[in-house]
Order: C-alpha cells, then sequence, then structure tokens
C-alpha cells in the first residue's frame, strides 16, 4: 500500500451544443482557430467517472453534463496531435454571467468530479452562485477522463504497493535504474514520451484559454484549490487582459523553488499533527498519550516497528509509508482527527486498517479496488514543472523534511533519494519565480485558512502579494473552504466577489 498512500505526502441525454464562441479576449495565437471554433457536444456524464465513488457522487447532480474539448498536444505544433479534454458543466439556473470553472487541485485532481461536488456544496448553501454561473470542471490533460491519461500500474499493483512515485517523505531508496524504469513504464502507459513532455501546467492554463472562448465568455472567471491557484496564477501570467475575476483558496507561494516550498509544506503538515495531538491529548485513552510536547514521540514508537514489520490492513499490509501516509491524509480536515486516533489505537492492537482505509480514501480508490490515476498524473505533471534536484539534493531535501516534520522520522540511515523526475523525457517548464509583476490583471482575491496544513497560510499572504490580490483570512483548520460552502462569511464574501467583483477590506477575516 505504501506506493499509492505516499500521493499524500507529494504535495471528483440528449445531445446539446454550447454557446457560439467568444472572440479571445487577448487575441487568438496563430494555429488555434479550429480549436476555438469546435462546438462541445455535450451528454450525461455516465462514461465520464473513473471510479464507483465518482459515479454515485456524479448522479446526485441534476443537470451535470459533460463533452470532450480538443487540444493541441503541443502548442508549439497546434497542427499535430491532438489530445482530448473532458468537461463537465452544470448549467446556471437564473440570470447568468458565464461560466466558473473550478479546479480542485492536486496536481492530478479531477476536475469533472470536482465540478459535482463543487456543486452539491453550493447547492446545499443555496449559494447564489448556482443561479449566475455555469459550474464547470475539467480534467487537466493527463488526469482522470481525459484522452490520453497518465497510466503507470494497474490497480492490483497499486493495492501492493509496489511502484513508488517519490522519495520525499517516504523511505523509498532509488536507482537510476529505477527510475528510467518508472518514466519508461509511465510513457509505455501514457500515450508514448511524447505526451509525458506536455502534462506542465502552462500547457493547461493554455488548455483553459481554448476552454474559455469554446464556452462562450470573452472574460474568464475561475476558482482554483490548492494545486489550482497554481494553475490560476499561470493562466493569469499567460493570459491577464483575458481574466474577470479569480478566486485562489489554499494558495501556493509563487515565490518558492522546489526544494523551499516542500520544506514548508511538510513543516505545515507537522504543525497540523501538533494540533491533532492537542486535540487528541483532551480524549480518553489517546494512543499517543496525554502530553502533547511528547506526542512525536509517541507516534515515532508505534510507526517505526512498520519499517521492517507491517501490519495486516484490509487484505493487505501497512508499512511505515503507508501509516504516514494515512496520517497526512488526514490532517487535510479536522474531521478526520478521531480518524487517525481511531487508526493509531489499532496499530497499538497490531492492525492497520482505519490509516490504510484514510490512505485509500484521499488518493480515490473505490470499495471495488479501482483506483484513479490521481497519484500518476501528480507525479507526471510535477515533472513538468518542479525543479530537477541531484541525489545530494534529493537527499539533503529528504533530511530537510524530516527535521521540518519529525513525526515522518523513520529512525533509519537512508540514501537513493533520486529524483524520479530524472530520465523524463522533457525539462520541466513552469519556472520559479512565477507569476510576478503581471501586468493588466484585475482584482484578483486569495483565501487562506490560519491553520492549513499543506499550503500553510503565509503562502497565501504571498501570493495575494505576488499577484496584488486581496486577502481573505480565515481562522481555524483545513486545506480549502469555498466550494464546500459550509461557512456563512466565506460564503457571502465568495459570492460578492465572483458575482459582483467587490473584495473583501484590507484585514478581513472569517472564523470557521
Amino acid at each position: 500500500m505504501s506506493g499509492l498512500a505516499a500521493a499524500a505526502l507529494l504535495v471528483p441525454l440528449g445531445a446539446c451544443t454550447s454557446e457560439a464562441p467568444a472572440p479571445a479576449a487577448s487575441g487568438n495565437p496563430p494555429g488555434l482557430d479550429r480549436f476555438h471554433q469546435q462546438t462541445l457536444k455535450w451528454t450525461a456524464c455516465d462514461d465520464y467517472a473513473t471510479t464507483e465513488t465518482e459515479s454515485t457522487i456524479m448522479a446526485l447532480v441534476d443537470g451535470l453534463e459533460c463533452a470532450r474539448m480538443q487540444a493541441p498536444l503541443s502548442y508549439d505544433d497546434p497542427g499535430g496531435r491532438t489530445i482530448e479534454v473532458a468537461v463537465a458543466r452544470r448549467a446556471a439556473t437564473g440570470d447568468k454571467i458565464g461560466s466558473l470553472v473550478t479546479n480542485p487541485g492536486g496536481p492530478g485532481g479531477s476536475g469533472v468530479f470536482g465540478a459535482a461536488t463543487t456543486a452539491l456544496g453550493l447547492i446545499k448553501a443555496k449559494s447564489p452562485l448556482v443561479e449566475r454561473f455555469d459550474l464547470v470542471g475539467f480534467d487537466p490533460r493527463g488526469v482522470g477522463s481525459t484522452e490520453p491519461a497518465v497510466d503507470c500500474y494497474t490497480d492490483e499493483e497499486a493495492d501492493r504497493g509496489i511502484v513508488p512515485l517519490t522519495t520525499q517523505g517516504t523511505t523509498v531508496q532509488w536507482t537510476e535504474d529505477d527510475t528510467r524504469a518508472l518514466v519508461e513504464r509511465c510513457a509505455k502507459g501514457s500515450g508514448g514520451p511524447d505526451v509525458l513532455a506536455h502534462l506542465g501546467t502552462r500547457d493547461v492554463a493554455r488548455d483553459m484559454d481554448i476552454l474559455r472562448v469554446v464556452l462562450g465568455d470573452e472574460k474568464f472567471t475561475f476558482l482554483g484549490q490548492s494545486y489550482g491557484t497554481r494553475l490560476g496564477a499561470v493562466y493569469a501570467e499567460q493570459f491577464p487582459r483575458n481574466v474577470r475575476a479569480m478566486l485562489l483558496d489554499g494558495a501556493i507561494d509563487s515565490r518558492q523553488g522546489t526544494m523551499e516550498r516542500r520544506v514548508f509544506a511538510f513543516s505545515g503538515f507537522q504543525a497540523a499533527f501538533d494540533r491533532m495531538a492537542a486535540f487528541c491529548a483532551r480524549q480518553a485513552g489517546c494512543p499517543i498519550g496525554r502530553d502533547p510536547e511528547a506526542a512525536t514521540a509517541e507516534f515515532q514508537k508505534i510507526v517505526r516497528p512498520l519499517y521492517d514489520k507491517p501490519v495486516p490492513a484490509l487484505g493487505g499490509e501497512l508499512d511505515f509509508d503507508a501509516a504516514v501516509g494515512g496520517v497526512i491524509s488526514g490532517l487535510y480536515t479536522q474531521a478526520a482527527w478521531p480518524r487517525i486516533i481511531k487508526g493509531l489505537g489499532q496499530l497499538r492492537q497490531g492492525r492497520g486498517d482505519e490509516l490504510a482505509q484514510l490512505g485509500f480514501d484521499f488518493s480515490g480508490r473505490d470499495a471495488k479496488g479501482a483506483w484513479t490515476n490521481f497519484a500518476e498524473a501528480l507525479y507526471a505533471i510535477n515533472c513538468m514543472d518542479e525543479q530537477r534536484l541531484s541525489e545530494q539534493q534529493g537527499n539533503e531535501l529528504r533530511a530537510a523534511v524530516i527535521k521540518s516534520a519529525p513525526f515522518m522520522d523513520p529512525g533509519v540511515a537512508l540514501t537513493g533519494a533520486r529524483d524520479g523526475c530524472e530520465h523524463w523525457p522533457a525539462p520541466p517548464t513552469l519556472g520559479f519565480p512565477y507569476a510576478q509583476n503581471i501586468q493588466g490583471l484585475p482584482r484578483t482575491l486569495v483565501v487562506s485558512i490560519t491553520g492549513d496544513p499543506t499550503t500553510p497560510h503565509a503562502g497565501g499572504v504571498r501570493l495575494a502579494e505576488s499577484l496584488g490580490s486581496a486577502l481573505l483570512t480565515v481562522r481555524g483548520e483545513g486545506h480549502t473552504i469555498v466550494t464546500a460552502g459550509t461557512n456563512p462569511c466565506v460564503n457571502k464574501a465568495a459570492a460578492d466577489y465572483l458575482i459582483d467583483l467587490k473584495v473583501p477590506a484590507a484585514g478581513a477575516t472569517c472564523t470557521l
């Protein structure tokens, strides 16, 4: 189970047609006319879910419809090979402003599934966004139902955890042959090396501008969560004059390079672990003790033996990496803290069922053993975005991660922290820093939770500075909040901005 559990460690009948495409606000780049002039054929979404869980939840959304959008694999060769981007939409129920395009994060999260969960959250909250916007999501290139999708291993291999995708935040030790073989198997399953070479965020941002035109929107309205804040920032950098409104929730600092950002993210997990431990200490029978200051040491006593001796879990085994991955999966939301505590109690009894299930839930495995391609897509997209590291840098990063998040320390000497992207068929294209000093960008809004475990609040402050955004600080625990629709204060701020373009006052806060 360790391979995909580590995903948590890398830091959702009759055909009809869309409105006529609008002209691109910043002018159509050459060679893209045939993509801008396409008409989406909306149908039922039966073939767009990749697991039973996704299918069940998507079926709950009345009026959800799906389509496939053509885009060039390479924007340097728009007349060449194409991809099919999966798109989902729930039409506005009132006086429509346009489309609200969303991205749920990852990278690797399904925007088609995310459109469904966003719709459910906003409908339950009685948000006016449901009336004023078509709610739209898409699976970025390589993800979910978009074709081709990244595919590095079978569901059975995922269950057995035999194909790790990263050394960072894990005990995985790789040789150069290991990293070469990993890239080769991903290329074989994903449509070839040329596909792997065109999965970066900059290409996805260009796909979004085609989507804007095809949806009939003169200007782009976007709501990005987590990694979606990177995607939004890159779109803003590339197409600033095409932006109408952009709300970025759970922000990634666009100034931080790969090593700094990963250490920063893992320090956030340690802070969240400490807060979970303090919560646990107030419960009777807390498996990591009544002293929060000693919780990390107590946790290590429970999980370190798993490095040599995994425990039974859900018909398989739970090793050290899978246990830590399960805990981190639960740290994303305070609501899952009781599950972490239950899982640690089980570990003391020699079983790993609850922590294994937490990892499964995060990575998208359904009850029948089908996995989403979240972890594979995350790995592949990061290979085209993140800075490449030497083995020495990888070992230094692993040491820095353990120092910043000591609850993850396996207590054994590790080497071989090679970069899984070192044999990738193309160099990364994102570049750091990005989205700085953008000219012509209208006012955007960053929403950041003070107790965010993976995109810490300080990163939200810095992204707001980089983009000249308004900032809404949300006091509480958790990672992203807007699409959940569970906080009236946040709901109002989001609607005021996305509908009326009114940003919160300086220093504005909400409380969970």
